[in-house]
């Protein structure tokens, strides 16, 4: 019934063809914190590995990472490598408020230890909530910038990671 938590399964190849992003990769801001607490419930029973991807639909690498991870080959691996949860840091509907840009949300990285300076920020957490990747969070940060196949190479590390 569950994944082997252990016997994380290498990543496929990304390609072919180019990066395609995503629109609206990232829905409501409400409910992040729901959605986390599903997905550690899920990763208990299963053995996978928690991905907390933090972003805004209006951020361009954001989009080109959800691109990435829509390809079928690659989307199949990370659905049986990872529990995802994205979540929308952008203000909430009606806020106004300079610098709120990436406050909606922030309060669930801090949870463990992270400050969201950057998106997008992604957090891969054990299944009991040990964060794996503290200093790499933003390393797909820069997605404009890395190839499809760099991209899943980050995340088959944070895969294999014990």
């Amino acid at each position: 019934m569950g994944h082997a938590a252990s016997a994380a399964q290498p990543a496929p190849a990304f390609g072919p063809g180019p990066i395609v992003p995503v629109a609206h990769p990232y829905g409501p801001a409400d409910g992040a914190r729901q959605s986390v607490d599903t997905a550690f419930r899920q990763a208990r029973q299963t053995g996978q590995k928690v991905l907390l991807d933090f972003g805004a639909n209006w951020c361009p690498d954001c989009r080109i990472l959800a691109g990435v991870l829509a390809q079928p080959a690659i989307a199949a691996w990370v659905s049986q490598t990872f529990i995802v949860v994205t979540i929308n840091v952008d203000r909430a509907a009606g806020t106004t408020t300079e610098g709120a840009r990436f406050n909606t949300n922030a309060d669930i990285a801090r949870d463990y230890g992270v400050t969201i300076s950057a998106i997008p920020a992604l957090l891969v957490l054990t299944p009991t909530g040990q964060l794996l990747n503290r200093d790499r969070a933003l390393a797909l940060g820069n997605a404009r910038t890395l190839s499809g196949q760099a991209m899943v190479d980050q995340l088959n590390e944070w895969a294999q990671h014990p």
